[in-house]
This record gives C-alpha cells, sequence and structure tokens, in this order.
C-alpha cells in the first residue's frame, strides 16, 4: 500500500489476450511505471497477472474487479499481490484479509467510507469519481474523514486532464486510470503509443 501511495499512478488495463501482458508490463516499466491493475474481466485476465509476476518478480501486479471469494482465491493464487473491487462487499474483504491480500474497496457514500473503516481499510477506491462528483465530492468527504487517516484512489473519468487536480488532495493518495493503457491499444500491441502515454502519466504522478 505505501508503494501505491509512493508511486500516485496506478494503470487499470483489461487483458484479452495472455499474450500481451508481459509486453505491456515492459512498456509500463520502461515508464518508470512498476505497477499495474488487471481487472478479472477477461479470461486471460488470472494468466496475465500470473505471466507478469514470473517475468516480472518486483512488480506490483494487482487484481481488479474482484467481485466475490472465488475470484479473490484465483487472484492469490495467479501470484496478485493486491486486490480491488468496485464496491465494498464484506465477504469479498474478509475472505482477502484471511489470505493476507491487502485490498482496496470501492466507496462512493459516507456510509462505504464507514464500512471500510470498520473493516480495518485506510486505502480506498473512490468509484465512479467523475459521476459521483469527481474533486468537489472528495473535498467534502475530507471534512469528516481525514483525521481517521484514510486515502482515497480515485478512478472513473480520470484522465491526463484532470490527474493533477486530483492528486493536490491531500486526501488522495493516488489515482487510477486506463487512458494510457486503453483496451484497444493493448489489443492492437501498440506499444509505441502505450509508452509514450504512460511516460506522460508517470511524469504526473511525479508532479512534473
Amino acid at each position: 500500500m505505501e508503494n501505491i501511495s509512493k508511486t500516485r499512478i496506478v494503470p487499470v488495463a483489461v487483458i484479452d489476450k495472455i499474450q500481451n501482458a508481459v509486453p505491456l508490463a515492459e512498456t509500463l516499466r520502461s515508464a518508470d511505471i512498476n505497477i499495474v491493475e488487471v481487472t478479472f474481466r477477461t479470461e486471460a485476465a488470472q494468466d496475465s497477472i500470473r505471466a507478469i509476476v514470473e517475468a516480472f518478480p518486483d512488480m506490483l501486479v494487482g487484481a481488479g474487479t474482484l467481485l466475490d471469494v472465488y475470484q479473490v482465491a484465483e487472484a492469490v493464487k495467479a501470484g496478485a499481490k493486491f486486490g480491488v473491487s468496485p464496491g465494498i462487499n464484506r465477504a469479498v474483504v474478509e475472505k482477502a484479509q484471511s489470505l493476507d491480500l491487502p485490498f482496496i474497496p470501492g466507496v462512493m457514500t459516507p456510509s462505504d467510507i464507514e464500512k471500510g473503516l470498520s473493516l480495518g481499510l485506510k486505502l480506498l477506491k473512490f468509484f465512479p469519481a467523475e459521476p459521483a462528483g469527481g474533486i468537489k465530492t472528495l473535498k467534502a468527504l475530507a471534512g469528516p474523514y481525514k483525521h481517521t487517516g484514510v486515502g482515497f484512489i480515485p478512478l472513473g473519468g480520470v484522465n491526463a486532464a484532470n490527474a493533477p487536480a486530483y492528486l493536490e488532495l491531500p486526501v488522495v493518495a493516488a489515482i487510477g486510470g486506463s487512458w494510457f493503457v486503453d483496451r484497444k491499444l493493448i489489443a492492437a500491441q501498440d506499444w509505441d503509443r502505450i509508452g509514450q502515454l504512460s511516460r506522460e502519466a508517470a511524469a504526473i504522478g511525479k508532479g512534473d
């Protein structure tokens, strides 16, 4: 979790073919991004995570869109080092905790945040960020919860244009995005374009 807060940029990738997994990881690493969240939305997700972990043991590889306890177990078997979900489900969180998998559930409301805190979670995904009010909502949520030490990772509508403004908020630990690892670009194996966008995203994370 500390590494996520240091990197400040979490690429969220949908990988349809396993042969694209390692090249994507190589491209991200060449852009000084040593983290990736692979969503469990495709049949290739689990094998893609395993392939990246085997190729780059030091890379922080996470599994996203974990919706049930079975997927959590499969993510751990694949070697995922953290898990993410779009919402907050006690059974899923507790399964992750039982397997020592750091977990970041999605929250949108004060009640969601309090549920996360009650489960001992201090890093939460604010999703869907822009539809839920974006920066304005996060500023409002910071009022009653900042003192708890909670940090948010906004995801959903975050892009190169608004990312810097999100990262300026003290309550934002990092941002998640797919604009620089677009599913179509991965499918087309356009590593040059992904590399260019990733370098730009890395610079945003560093505040450059």
